[in-house]
């Protein structure tokens, strides 16, 4: 049987736009990351959801396929966030407008990566940039790492992960 392979994934909204600026839209994300926790479907170990992008370092448990997992994460969390758009503020979303074959409004940036990660180092490494992405100098998101609410840094900063 095939062991749980770990994965760096970065999702960015479409055209970089700042999107995921309102809690709302971050609690969409959260929402569903423990849906499909609770249904089997991964498991995380760290995440950050910044302004126009998410990471995540997380793994996907034999026998599913991580590009299903991973399509199927942002479909929902996509029309999450067009219906929320079209209720609250249906201007911008005729930004997400797309001229496509399958579909009117485009949230993610096609081609979300998704790194499988085979070394302790790189997770550590990726886990280091997921924590302090939020306090550099571009985003100032906040002081601290373990400040950030939206952030699995407070979980390992008091020890609740390891």
């Amino acid at each position: 049987m095939e062991s749980d392979r770990k994965y760096f994934f970065i999702a960015t909204i479409l055209n970089w736009k700042h999107l995921l600026i309102k809690n709302k839209f971050k609690q969409i994300i959260i929402n569903e990351l423990n849906h499909q926790v609770n249904k089997g479907l991964l498991k995380v170990f760290a995440f950050v959801i910044m302004p126009n992008h998410i990471h995540l370092i997380i793994s996907i448990p034999f026998p599913f396929i991580p590009k299903d997992v991973q399509r199927d994460f942002l479909k929902w969390i996509s029309k999450q966030f067009i219906t929320e758009l079209k209720n609250t503020n249906p201007e911008y979303l005729e930004e997400f407008r797309v001229n496509a074959k399958d579909r009117t409004y485009q949230i993610w940036e096609r081609n979300s990566l998704a790194i499988e990660i085979f070394w302790q180092e790189i997770i550590f490494q990726k886990l280091n940039y997921i924590h302090t992405n939020q306090t550099t100098e571009k985003w100032k998101l906040a002081n601290t790492p373990e400040e950030y609410e939206f952030s699995t840094a407070e979980f390992y900063f008091d020890g609740r992960m390891q």
